[in-house]
């Protein structure tokens, strides 16, 4: 059963959260790449994203303790409803920062495949397509080049989940911050190892290079 969901866009600490859950007991965790690198959760998620289609959470996730990234941040409110007790974390972090980092490593992705159309029905057409209606066209109505408007979009979309999630359930969370208030809020012990720090932006560009080359991603791979 979920018992933590992650509410956080790419790129703000989410695969150094994966990895931070997994160590504290919350594994496995549900990210963005068991979604890409497995045919039958990319149709999947392609149901509910592009076709609307309204989903059984329970057998989404099942064998999963907790999720972190797009497209399961997306649906944090459908989520925390399929599972009440299911806590939420909210990773942020500089607005700057985060707009530099998604352009160079996420909206690259965008850019090539606007640039040259992948080949119908291939999966990264497919992914492309997923994300596009999830994020590029959806979330940031298809101006994310606008950094003015994305970073509004970023913000709004933040409050939002402030204001939407029970105070006492949710942890807004930079993962500079370390172990400490992570595990605060989850009640565990503290570990005495450095907190991870997964997935650079040059790791993310070779991941992205990789899937614009028609393959999935390396295992590890993530948005930060």
């Amino acid at each position: 059963m979920l018992k933590l969901i992650n509410a956080g866009l790419g790129r703000t600490g989410t695969t150094s959260l994966q990895v931070a859950l997994e160590q504290l007991g919350y594994g496995p965790c549900y990210h963005m790449f068991d979604i890409v690198g497995d045919e039958k959760r990319l149709e999947q998620w392609e149901r509910i994203i592009c076709e609307g289609q309204q989903p059984d959470w329970d057998a989404v996730f099942e064998g999963y303790t907790s999720a972190v990234d797009g497209p399961p941040s997306f649906y944090y409110d459908q989520i925390v409803k399929a599972f009440p007790e299911a806590k939420v974390v909210l990773t942020v972090r500089d607005a700057d920062g985060w707009y530099e980092s998604t352009y160079n490593t996420l909206y690259q992705f965008v850019l090539k495949n606007k640039e040259t159309p992948p080949e119908p029905g291939s999966r990264q057409a497919r992914v492309f397509r997923m994300t596009n209606v999830m994020t590029w066209e959806g979330l940031f109505e298809g101006r994310f080049s606008d950094k003015d408007h994305a970073i509004a979009v970023y913000h709004r979309r933040n409050q939002e989940i402030i204001d939407a999630v029970p105070a006492d359930n949710l942890l807004v969370y930079d993962v500079t911050q370390g172990w400490e208030p992570l595990c605060a809020f989850l009640g565990t012990e503290t570990p005495t190892t450095a907190f991870p720090h997964a997935n650079t932006t040059a790791n993310m560009r070779e991941r992205m290079q990789q899937m614009a080359a028609g393959g999935p991603p390396a295992p590890g791979g993530g948005t930060r």
